[in-house]
């Protein structure tokens, strides 16, 4: 008798606990469907990397979005007059496809903010050169890594 009152106690308090569980999960589901929690935002953090005379740097962060990643960051610039700082990023998209975007900042003063939509990518890299106004004229920084799916 005893261990018949046993079971049933132990069955009365899964049912119960099951119960919480089951309603605990679609307040949960709602909350998710009304678009105030769709996804979940992470953020990676990158860089610094700098050009190799170490005047040029980029430090940034890879963010989660609604439709895929953004890469972004501040590039700052040390050298002297007539020169610049340039921020070369590379992603390769889900679709096997390479894409690049470039920045320049050519203010000592103020870094530069810098944003790009990457989408669903596979890895990135970055590299940060010196130039002009107009182009790279070299002393670059080797490609870094900046994020890689799966770590």
């Amino acid at each position: 008798m005893r261990s018949g009152l046993r079971f049933l106690l132990g069955v009365t308090t899964a049912v119960a606990l099951g119960a919480g569980l089951t309603a605990a999960v679609p307040g949960a589901a709602s909350a998710s469907s009304s678009g105030s929690a769709a996804y979940a935002r992470d953020t990676w953090s990158w860089g610094p990397t700098a050009s190799s005379d170490h005047k040029g740097w980029a430090t940034g962060k890879v963010r989660t979005t609604g439709s895929g990643l953004r890469i972004s960051g501040e590039l700052y610039d040390a050298g002297g007059a007539c020169t610049c700082s340039w921020v070369k990023i590379k992603w390769l998209t889900d679709r096997g496809k390479y894409r690049t975007a470039t920045f320049k900042n050519c203010s000592q003063s103020t870094p530069r903010s810098f944003s790009v939509n990457a989408g669903y990518m596979l890895s990135s890299e970055a590299k940060v050169c010196r130039g002009t106004s107009t182009r790279i004229t070299g002393k670059c920084s080797i490609w870094e890594g900046v994020w890689s799916q799966g770590g």
